[in-house]
């Protein structure tokens, strides 16, 4: 019984399949398989179930499975002990972004990372919320950026900013000729939004309740570029976070961007790791450098 036996069983239960488990685990599916084989017959029991149509895991090999996770976890902490210890900022570096967040920050903090942490190799992965928030908890990540605020146990937070709203309509909108809105200017409208498992469809649609506004039913967008393709086509307005239309951070199709008077709608943007990491420093280290790297709120 070792540490690959364990990665082998964990690939297996979270993909259900040899093939792709043995992909994951840059052996072949014969090898795989034939270790998890040698591994119940070390334990005497039966921890996978094989069948034609999918594979299952035993009652006794999902108990083996979440403790070989946590195994696998401390194994991951050894690492990280060793990599800090010579230097915290070298090594590698799996990040998790938001996908409204990430296409729009990473232009800006890629470069400062890159002069700023030379010897560090970094990984970038972009999720929802829930699936970043289970791999950061499973070791599979060691920090995401996300928007706050976040419920869950196990984790530390770095507050990083408040990123602002503004609001996107159409060219020729009744809004469009003002040079900022209220959210009293919103009550009447019917908001744009992204579908179910984006953060930022909960944080509008709070928005959207302070104003007096409703949800556009006949659409939702699976991602901000879908959005503002929609506004700019005149099907309707919607927010839009600023540095997603920051200039020069991605495609900018004809229409007007109004900013809010106070109270200035926003939301707050965080960096989050596993309370048990030994790079806390470093994430504080990041999060300077991220922050730093930033161009000022101004008008867009």
């Amino acid at each position: 019984m070792n540490i690959r036996d364990f990665e082998y069983l964990v690939a297996l239960d979270e993909l259900r399949s040899f093939r792709k488990a043995s992909e994951r685990c840059h052996v072949t599916q014969p090898t795989l398989s034939g270790q998890l084989r040698k591994l119940e017959d070390y334990l005497g029991v039966l921890l996978v179930e094989r069948t034609k149509r999918k594979v299952m895991l035993t009652p006794v090999g999902k108990e083996v499975v979440r403790r070989a996770r946590l195994i696998l976890q401390e194994v991951e902490q050894i690492e990280e002990i060793s990599v800090s210890f010579k230097d915290p900022m070298q090594g590698k570096l799996r990040m998790g972004l938001i996908p409204t967040l990430g296409p729009y920050l990473l232009p800006f903090m890629i470069p400062a990372m890159v002069q700023e942490y030379p010897r560090l190799q970094l990984f970038l992965y972009e999720e929802q919320t829930h699936i970043l928030l289970k791999k950061l908890s499973d070791a599979e990540l060691d920090v995401i950026i996300l928007a706050l605020p976040i419920s869950s146990s196990g984790l530390s937070e770095i507050e990083l900013f408040d990123e602002p709203f503004l609001l996107a309509l159409p060219r020729g909108h009744e809004l469009s000729i003002q040079d900022s809105v209220s959210l009293s200017d919103l009550s009447e409208e019917r908001i744009l939004l992204l579908e179910d498992g984006h953060c930022l469809r909960d944080q509008a649609l709070e928005v959207c309740m302070m104003a007096g506004a409703t949800e556009n039913p006949e659409f939702q967008g699976t991602s901000l570029e879908t959005l503002r393709h929609m506004v700019s086509a005149g099907m309707g307005v919607t927010l839009m976070p600023y540095y997603s239309v920051f200039p020069n951070s991605g495609s900018n199709p004809p229409m007007t961007y109004l900013q809010f008077d106070v109270p200035v709608p926003s939301r707050k943007i965080g960096l989050l790791f596993r309370e048990s990491s030994q790079r806390r420093e470093g994430f504080l280290s990041i999060a300077n450098t991220i922050r730093s790297s930033l161009p000022d709120f101004t008008s867009i």
